[in-house]
């Protein structure tokens, strides 16, 4: 087992990685094409609420329910027990989908204005997302389904055939915004439709991988059957506690609506850089420990679940400090350089550096609240996160009313930024409430690794910020350098933070061996 799970987050991290990247190639297409105009802030708001969704049965609740049961299962069950739990999941979830999939279709009008109240004084945007959203809200369906064939292959090990999955929605994406959305009447519609395919081709994807194992059955419906009543009741509570961050994001949308028109593209535009490091790193390494921690519960060995989810914790620490350290130096060259042409012009590389300093602000909170909470799942504690989910929620919905909404009034020039520190706020109470709730009930165990840890990691990331800070130079000169340039004159600055970061590390005498003992 040693080493197992840092090769296991390598594999889903260079899958992932992938995923992050031609999901940036596909942001910039959207930027150069459609910029902040009204089309582009409709497919937004429109897409959010599947993407809200797909978050939590992919990343959220459902996952973190079906996977510890189906893990049990694997572990002391026969494989055609296995072959039925799949099938009764897959049914029943799919039906129910399907219904609420046809009431989302049919409620589009109303979904759109609870979502995004303030389009209702622009009627375009309104009208627009609602068709977007009719096209794109089956994508919830498909996607659903996905994250159950990628819970069973996670369980048998096949990480990377689950996180390529992504990559699909991407380039297809690409595709339409690139070559088929240009030919519709109205593009953004082009672009909807496209979300449309993709989720039948990553549902499509899972198959083969599924045939493999010998769980590929016809899916039946199965409420009464003890495994998927299970899954049932460990999902519906987790619903709330495990997706605290997908709601915030949706507060924000809906305060945003009555902010500055492109407030949505600023935001999202911010939020995708800070999801990179994310995605790439802290749910790539969730993904692995739940299974690992999930069996190590089964088979009742408490020293290494709390080995597993202490190295976690500090490998969570060693990547995402950094990158917020750096998403936060260097906000306003990365806008310019990887969004700031075409439509996106200076205003929006202004605003949405903003957005992404208040979001790297909060990485650290989004990244561990992705490690800490599959330490209740993996026992199948749902209600933990949930309380704890609530006491955050409310302290950003807080932020929001006394801070946020005032300093749009009173004419704060970046409120939407405000947002985004809001829901890092969010993030840091649901940490720090989700760590203790861990360590008072002995399930976790800081090791004394840690002291010494938390030296090189603050020496490593002063001298990185302090490198960063010289080498970026001033932020309003990039915008009138040609794109050869920007990129360039980027690339250096990471390549010299991240070898400034490393070399302090290994000078204060961190070793990659110290990284692999789990």
């Amino acid at each position: 087992m040693k080493g197992s799970f840092l090769r296991s987050t390598s594999i889903v991290g260079a899958m992932t990685l992938l995923s992050r990247v031609s999901g940036l190639v596909r942001d910039m297409m959207y930027s150069r094409m459609f910029g902040t105009s009204p089309a582009m802030e409709a497919f937004l708001v429109a897409f959010k609420i599947p993407n809200f969704l797909r978050r939590i049965t992919g990343e959220g609740a459902f996952s973190q329910a079906f996977v510890p049961v189906v893990s049990e299962y694997k572990l002391k069950r026969e494989h055609a027990e296995v072959d039925a739990l799949v099938a009764g999941v897959s049914g029943t979830l799919g039906l129910l989908l399907f219904v609420a999939t046809a009431i989302g279709v049919l409620a589009a009008p109303v979904v759109i204005f609870l979502y995004a109240p303030g389009f209702e004084s622009s009627g375009d945007r309104h009208d627009l997302a609602v068709e977007m959203f009719r096209w794109m809200f089956p994508y919830i369906f498909f996607i659903s389904l996905t994250a159950l064939g990628a819970g069973v292959l996670n369980t048998y090990g096949r990480f990377g055939t689950a996180a390529f999955n992504s990559v699909i929605l991407n380039v297809v994406m690409i595709v339409f915004a690139t070559w088929i959305a240009p030919h519709f009447a109205r593009p953004g519609i082009g672009l909807a439709v496209g979300v449309f395919v993709a989720g039948v081709i990553q549902l499509i994807a899972q198959f083969r991988g599924l045939s493999r194992l010998g769980l590929l059955s016809w899916p039946r419906w199965a409420w009464r059957d003890p495994g998927v009543r299970r899954i049932g009741k460990l999902m519906l509570p987790g619903i709330f506690g495990s997706s605290v961050a997908q709601v915030s994001l949706l507060l924000d949308t809906w305060v945003a609506s009555f902010l500055l028109a492109g407030s949505f593209s600023w935001m999202y535009y911010a939020d995708r850089l800070v999801e990179f490091p994310m995605g790439v790193f802290s749910i790539a390494l969730a993904t692995v420990i739940l299974p690992g921690l999930s069996a190590h519960h089964a088979a009742a060995s408490p020293e290494r679940f709390n080995a597993t989810l202490d190295w976690a914790l500090r490998l969570t620490c060693l990547v995402s400090l950094p990158a917020a350290v750096g998403l936060l130096m260097l906000a306003g060259p990365l806008i310019a350089a990887i969004y700031g042409y075409g439509k996106f012009g200076a205003r929006d590389v202004d605003m949405a550096s903003y957005a992404l300093m208040a979001y790297s602000l909060g990485l650290m909170g989004f990244s561990l609240v992705k490690v800490l909470a599959p330490g209740y799942f993996a026992r199948q504690d749902t209600r933990g996160p949930v309380r704890i989910g609530i006491i955050a929620l409310s302290v950003n919905i807080a932020f929001n009313l006394v801070v946020v909404v005032p300093a749009s009034r009173l004419g704060f020039p970046a409120p939407h930024a405000l947002l985004a520190l809001a829901t890092g706020l969010g993030a840091y109470v649901n940490t720090w409430l989700l760590y203790r709730g861990l360590v008072k009930s002995g399930v976790y165990v800081p090791t004394a690794r840690w002291r010494q840890f938390a030296w090189q990691m603050l020496a490593a990331n002063l001298a990185m910020a302090a490198f960063l800070w010289w080498a970026s130079g001033g932020w309003s000169e990039w915008v009138a350098w040609r794109a050869t340039a920007r990129i360039f004159r980027l690339a250096l600055c990471v390549a010299g933070g991240g070898g400034v970061y490393a070399a302090v590390l290994w000078l204060t005498g961190l070793r990659l061996r110290d990284l692999r003992a789990v």
